[in-house]
């Protein structure tokens, strides 16, 4: 099956969904499937329109107005519809693919739409949150004030729409009244697969993500703070806006010596800090399902996470994690004190946490999504 994937992010560019797409391509290719991709550039890096090979599959960025590879502008994913849909439409008439899946509703989704009506070709959505009214409200709901009128053209005439997570179908379904399909994102279990369990001394707490107010970073400083007494070390990944606050956050509470501030690293060196790591540590205000989520999953990590979203899907509270209140300092100090203090809980946390990883084995995941396309294929959903 000949596969035309659309997406304003993948790797090295955005962010989690960009990583989820990169994984089904290539589990998708090593099926058998031929795999194009149409992804954005960046000014003065990654940029053009000449493809790149993979082994796998094949990247072709177009130009567009974006800077920054860990945040795009409402002009870089203005500049990725209009140039992906001219470099989409030669592709699609040379090509000829069966299906065309796009990740995220907003901006790709309006490539796949005229994509779709100009050649026919069937396209499927994969929304992720952030593309849903309400889904990341610091993010998006100003400028989604202004666009939702244009995107439900985008959900009605996808042939399937699959949700990442059950509370990304729930929350899309309160905007747009078509058909969600749930399908979670996947990692390869077996490359983060530790090779034992055993609590660090002292326990080291790891936080992964952009420095933006939806994953709440400085309260990740400040919940620590309260956490003077105890043995631990705190490793922060990632790069953003509130990435120098957090930082002296860090200073004004005397943790200079226990936090480590990596920046924005490869996606290999964030397995390699999972590794050596016991618990993650994501006191977000909005997720999907974060990728980082399910890799800690597999790398055997206990989890301390908001009782948000997709966390939902990931965590058993009490058995390999805890949901926290949203925003609540007290809950998070609470239930990270009790993993701090009781290394036989931690321990066992950890391997509960293995266990809950098999259910997002990316293999399941990209033998669901094929399935779907198959079905798309052969006209089974309609």
């Amino acid at each position: 099956m000949r596969i035309l994937v659309l997406t304003h992010e993948f790797p090295p560019v955005g962010g989690g969904g960009g990583h989820v797409a990169k994984d089904l391509c290539q589990g998708l290719s090593e099926l058998g499937h031929e795999i194009k991709i149409l992804s954005a550039g960046i000014l003065g890096g990654i940029h053009g329109e000449t493809g790149s090979s993979e082994k796998e599959y094949e990247i072709i960025r177009v130009p567009t107005l974006r800077k920054d590879p860990s945040r795009a502008s409402i002009l870089a994913m203005v500049s990725y519809i209009i140039n992906s849909v001219f470099r989409g439409f030669f592709l699609c008439k040379r090509w000829k693919p069966e299906v065309i899946h796009v990740h995220f509703a907003v901006p790709a989704g309006p490539t796949a739409l005229v994509l779709s009506k100009l050649t026919g070709i069937p396209y499927l959505l994969t929304v992720h949150l952030g593309d849903i009214p309400g889904g990341t409200p610091d993010k998006t709901d100003r400028w989604f004030r202004f666009i939702q009128p244009f995107t439900f053209p985008v959900w009605k005439h996808a042939k399937q729409v699959i949700a990442v997570s059950q509370f990304t179908r729930n929350l899309a379904q309160n905007h747009y009244q078509v058909p969600i399909k749930v399908i979670h994102n996947g990692v390869d279990i077996r490359k983060f697969k530790p090779e034992k369990i055993a609590a660090h001394n002292p326990p080291r707490i790891i936080f992964a993500g952009r420095f933006v107010p939806q994953k709440n970073p400085i309260l990740v400083i400040q919940t620590l703070a309260e956490l003077g007494e105890y043995a631990w070390e705190l490793v922060m990944l990632g790069d953003g806006p509130l990435f120098k606050e957090t930082k002296e956050e860090a200073k004004k509470h005397g943790l200079e010596d226990r936090v480590k501030f990596s920046g924005w690293v490869h996606p290999d060196d964030v397995k390699k800090e999972f590794q050596q790591s016991d618990i993650l540590f994501l006191p977000s205000k909005s997720e999907g399902l974060p990728v980082v989520g399910v890799q800690a999953l597999a790398s055997g990590l206990a989890l301390i996470v908001s009782d948000i979203g997709g966390f939902m899907d990931i965590v058993e509270h009490g058995k390999n994690g805890y949901l926290c209140d949203t925003g609540s300092l007290e809950s998070y100090i609470a239930k990270l004190k009790m993993l701090l203090s009781d290394e036989i809980l931690l321990s066992k946390y950890r391997q509960e946490s293995l266990i809950k990883s098999k259910e997002f084995d990316i293999n399941r995941i990209v033998s669901s999504y094929e399935t779907v396309f198959m079905e798309v294929v052969k006209n089974e959903i309609l």
